[in-house]
This record gives C-alpha cells, sequence and structure tokens, in this order.
C-alpha cells in the first residue's frame, strides 16, 4: 500500500523543524523517558496540519500534550553515509534539528531507518544514479549500516527499526528476501553490540500479511497470515511490530472482526507494537471513513492488544492535513496528492485543531 507522507513532505519538515542549526555533537541520554515503565508509550509521526515553520512549531508543542513521542522515519541519506558513519551534512543537521524540537516539547523519540518509498513500499527511495536497487548492493548495505550507527550513537534510541512494512517489498521481490534478512542480522549485531539495551525490530504491513484488501495475496486465501515473512528474522526481532489501515478492508470501523488482531498475540510471546496506523473519519474515493469509525478503530487496537506487552502505538496523524496547504507546495497536479487525500482526515482532530470524538478516545485510552 502506498503510504501518506510524501518524500517531499519529509524533507520540508526536515528544514522547517528548527530556526537554527544545532551543534554536531551526539544528544545526551534523557536521565527517565515515557519507555521505561510497563506502560505503552502513545505517540504520532511528525507530519503538521499545514506546510509553514508556524504549524510545524505548534505541531510539535500538540504532539507533547496528546503523546509521549514523534516516531522519526527519515529516508537514508544514502551518499552521506556510504563511506563513513562520521560526517557533517545538511540531512544530518535536519534530523538533529527535528530531534531538538521534539526535546524541547517534552517529547522522546523512536527512529527507523527506512530504505523503501514510503508511497511504494515495492521501490527504494532515492537511490544516487547508477546504484543498483537491491540489499545485495554493496553500497546500499554501507550506508544503512552507517547511517543506522549515526543514529544509534547520536540519538541513544531505545526502539530502533531497521525497515518499514518490510513485507510489501518481500512479496515483490522474494529473490532479495535473503539479502534484506542478512543485513539485518548484520546490524541487530552491531546494535547490539553497542547497545545490548536498545530494542531493535522491523515492520509488517498487516493487511498485507493477511492477504486482504488492495494486496496481491500471492495466491493464498484472506486471513491465511504470512507468519514466515516475520519468523524469518527470529531470533533477532525484539518486539512484533505491524501498521494497520483497515479502512482499505471494511468501510466502516464496525465491521473490524473482535478477533482481527489478537492472532499477533498467539504467534509470540514477545512484546508488540503498533507503528503506524488509522481509520479516516470522511470518506474519500471508494474507502469509507467517518468519526464514528476512527473510534471503533482506536477500541480495536486497544481492547485486542492493549495491555503491558503494547510497548509502542503510533497513530499516524494528530491533526488531518490542509490539502490546500500540501496542494501549493507539492503542485495540484502531484502524482501523490491523490494518495495523500485517501489519509487527509485520518487525524484525531481536524487540521485547524477541533477536536473528533477519537481525540477523547485517545485520552481515554492513555488515562487507563
Amino acid at each position: 500500500m502506498k503510504r501518506i507522507i510524501p518524500i517531499i513532505i519529509i524533507l520540508i519538515l526536515a528544514t522547517l523543524a528548527c530556526e537554527e542549526s544545532v551543534p554536531s555533537t551526539p544528544f545526551p541520554t534523557p536521565e527517565k523517558t515515557s519507555f521505561d515503565g510497563a506502560e505503552t508509550s502513545y505517540g504520532f509521526f511528525p507530519s503538521p496540519p499545514e506546510i509553514t515553520l508556524e504549524s510545524v512549531l505548534k505541531h510539535y508543542e500538540d504532539m507533547g500534550e496528546y503523546g509521549d513521542f514523534v516516531l522519526f522515519q527519515h529516508p537514508i541519506p544514502w551518499d552521506d553515509f556510504v563511506e563513513s558513519v562520521d560526517g557533517e551534512s545538511q540531512k544530518r543537521t535536519d534530523i538533529r534539528n527535528q530531534m531538538t524540537l521534539a526535546r524541547q516539547n517534552g517529547l522522546d523519540s523512536i527512529f527507523i531507518v527506512d530504505s523503501l518509498n514510503g508511497l511504494n513500499r515495492r521501490e527504494f527511495m532515492e537511490l544516487p544514479s547508477g546504484w543498483d536497487a537491491s540489499f545485495a548492493n554493496s553500497d546500499v548495505r554501507a550506508a544503512f549500516k552507517n547511517y543506522t550507527l549515526w543514529v544509534l550513537r547520536e540519538f541513544h534510541p531505545q526502539y530502533l527499526g531497521l525497515g518499514s512494512e518490510v513485507n510489501s517489498y518481500l512479496d515483490a521481490y522474494p529473490e532479495d528476501a535473503k539479502n534484506y534478512i542478512s543485513l539485518y542480522n548484520e546490524v541487530y549485531a552491531l546494535i547490539k553490540a553497542e547497545a545490548p539495551e536498545t530494542q531493535v525490530f522491523a515492520t509488517f504491513q498487516w493487511e498485507d500479511l493477511n492477504n486482504l484488501g488492495v494486496f496481491p495475496t500471492e495466491g493464498r486465501k484472506a486471513y491465511d497470515t504470512n507468519w514466515e515473512q516475520i519468523e524469518a528474522f527470529e531470533p533477532n526481532l525484539d518486539i512484533w511490530a505491524i501498521s494497520s489501515y483497515p479502512f482499505i478492508v471494511f468501510s466502516d470501523g464496525s465491521e473490524i472482526p473482535t478477533d482481527y488482531y489478537t492472532p499477533l498475540l498467539t504467534q509470540t510471546s514477545k512484546a508488540i507494537a503498533v507503528a503506524e496506523g488509522g481509520f479516516p473519519s470522511l470518506e474519500q474515493g471508494n474507502f469509507g471513513g467517518n468519526e464514528e469509525s476512527q473510534v471503533a478503530y482506536l477500541n480495536a487496537i486497544n481492547d485486542q492488544l492493549g495491555g503491558e506487552r503494547l510497548s509502542f502505538w503510533v497513530h499516524l496523524l494528530l491533526n488531518d492535513f490542509n490539502l490546500d496547504s500540501y496542494a501549493t507546495i507539492m503542485g495540484q497536479d502531484h502524482r501523490d496528492l491523490g494518495t495523500l487525500s485517501l489519509f487527509a482526515s485520518m487525524g484525531l482532530r481536524e487540521f485547524d485543531g477541533t477536536p473528533k470524538p477519537a481525540l477523547e478516545k485517545w485520552i481515554e485510552i492513555q488515562n487507563r
């Protein structure tokens, strides 16, 4: 499935995040974070309702009010890291600036190292010219390793992902699966050698894993779950993390089965996480959406997965997108604008901050 945040938006956020650069020294590890206790931590993607500096700054402030952390999933700056972990570049500075903004608003952070196109998990994102799009490519492997180690040393994350919705790529290129898994295992070992307490994972797209909705089934029946795609990473998965957008399967949130997510709990005894997801509050195209469905989605996650095993939960958006603002930056004819519109109403609030019923439910869940 194409995800909602075009790479152009991520780059805009990076350059707008702070007005001044921060020193090129590692960030100190906080004495205490929201991840230290047994309770679930709650967070969002850093995607503001409008593409303005004012909106970005206000959005980080609001995330600090309604969540514990921000999930950073920057594209890998391939050229900056192919030769070495060390160095300076504008993209490194942009990432530091976003972390500064998070810390200023009392937000912890989770990082996911993302090789792939956020709008199409079946292709790499912005590989340099001439690079072979494969996890067998030595340059890809070197940049992936070096960037991950930079993130580890710079920000000391307690949770560090090494791939997002990776099963979609594995479905498309099964011949490259062994290369990605070997890279994952190599980097996992490097992380554990330096920071054994860091929890390492990859994320898996739940609807795709279950052969539902718009996803190719590879000849399998609905709900014939591709568990082998997750288990291929064992024993080096510290957490089993999924993304889930059930609106691509169910036109109304009330249709989500009461056992839709529970197989995750019985398939593994490890901690679990929801690394992204949501349900829109407005219909768009062939997909349903309403405010009651958003509440039903939150209840489904909480009722079926909530508890001491749910390490963290990311709701994709705090606020809806103002599509006019995004279209101004992207261009009215941008090929990704239509995809973005499918998710524009997924926030717990409208883009102007007006709360929806789902916000009250989100707060209630956190306070239980």
